[in-house]
């Protein structure tokens, strides 16, 4: 009698943490945009999600620079870079 309770027991703890599961995988898909990064949240560069306005004006940028030829996308990543490190620089003097 004895080992039957402990297969039921067994079987309980097994079915519970198989529920606990299906729930933290539905949790954790929504709750990592709002986790900060220091704590294991999304950095911040990190694409939009999928099936979000965003993500399919990201992905029309990305489908653009594909298409652009090698010299024309580097010519714009220095631009970027220049506007960008402007500021920076100017600090540094």
């Amino acid at each position: 009698m004895r080992s039957r309770s402990l297969s039921i027991a067994a079987a309980l703890v097994l079915l519970n943490l198989a529920g606990c599961g299906t729930v933290n995988e539905k949790l954790s898909a929504g709750m990592g945009d709002y986790v900060p990064q220091w704590a294991g949240g999304l950095p911040a560069d990190a694409p939009p999600r999928p099936g979000t306005p965003q993500y399919d004006a990201y992905m029309k940028e990305r489908e653009r620079k594909r298409l652009m030829p090698a010299a024309d996308r580097e010519k714009e990543e220095q631009a970027q870079k220049g506007a960008t490190g402007t500021t920076s620089a100017g600090a540094g003097r």
